[in-house]
């Protein structure tokens, strides 16, 4: 990483705090928004200054006064049924920040939808089959249409389903909430939020490829899409209990959330190589594996 400079964040949540943090660490001045005042408050605790924005609210002068001098933006703001809640009222702020060397934008690999099990990279056409993936390709739409037409160096990174302290099977497990839901053939693939932290300052460190692949969009996830019962048993297996009975997912489906089943839907492996090939990432976690081995002795091991 060069000189500390100034990250802002639309959106200071579970993966942005941890970028945050990092840098932070190594000198960096960090900023963001918060959906709340409770939020905003506990990370001005961090030493972060933090501004309290819904996606919905009216900004004086558009950020402008909030982005001064500030080198990085990532946002991780989900849009809503208004539309990209940052792209729209604060590009203008965005577009004349003369110090800014680095746009992210965090999205998902649910634009691509189905494909039946195939393996999709960042050539796939985006496909999205759900309403909130349909969202998000609009939104990655938005971005790319404000960095081509201010020359922003934009970068897009599209999220597997992520997990890391706090947020893992474990914790699950040891409640007593995990299932092993049976649905032959279908995998998901997985991120470790460091490693999310991690692709993100690959792309920081290195301005040239913002420069050479303007708008470039990235897979974030792991080397090997797994099937959830799997990790489940594997969870299970670190804490040294009896996994739950398998449950086919015919039956388990009668008590899902809308939103519940639109993660089922999709089938699709998702490739990462042009993290490695062209950001130069190594991941720390390459499987579930290792990354809830960790977990497991950061937070379960006595």
């Amino acid at each position: 990483m060069t000189q500390p400079g100034k990250l802002f964040c639309f959106g200071l949540g579970y993966s942005a705090e941890r970028l945050a943090a990092a840098l932070a660490a190594e000198g960096w001045t960090v900023a963001g928004t918060s959906r709340t005042k409770d939020q905003a408050e506990t990370l001005r605790g961090l030493g972060y200054d933090m501004h309290v924005f819904d996606g919905g609210d009216e900004v004086p002068g558009g950020g402008a006064a909030w982005l001064d001098g500030v080198t990085h933006v990532l946002s991780s703001v989900p849009p809503g049924g208004g539309g990209e809640p940052v792209a729209g009222p604060f590009g203008a702020a965005l577009a004349g920040l003369g110090s800014l060397v680095w746009l992210g934008y965090l999205s998902t690999t649910g634009v691509y939808g189905n494909t039946d099990g195939a393996w999709v990279d960042e050539t796939a056409p985006a496909q999205p089959d759900v309403g909130r993936s349909e969202r998000r390709g609009a939104a990655e739409a938005a971005w790319q249409e404000l960095a081509a037409g201010h020359a922003l160096p934009l970068h897009i990174f599209r999220l597997a389903g992520i997990y890391g302290p706090g947020r893992n099977v474990l914790a699950q497990a040891k409640a007593g909430r995990a299932r092993r839901i049976d649905k032959p053939g279908h995998r998901f693939s997985r991120i470790h939020v460091d490693d999310i932290a991690r692709v993100l300052r690959a792309s920081m460190a290195s301005p040239e490829i913002n420069s050479d692949h303007p708008g470039a969009v990235y897979n974030v996830c792991d080397d090997e899409p797994a099937a959830p019962a799997e990790v489940t048993a594997f969870a299970c297996e670190l804490l040294g209990i009896d996994p739950p009975p398998l449950v086919a997912f015919a039956d388990a489906a009668q008590d899902m959330s809308p939103m519940g089943l639109s993660f089922w839907n999709d089938k699709r492996r998702v490739r990462n190589d042009k993290i490695k090939d062209q950001l130069g990432v190594r991941l720390l976690y390459p499987t579930y594996r290792e990354g809830l081995r960790a977990i497991y002795t950061a937070e379960f091991a006595s």
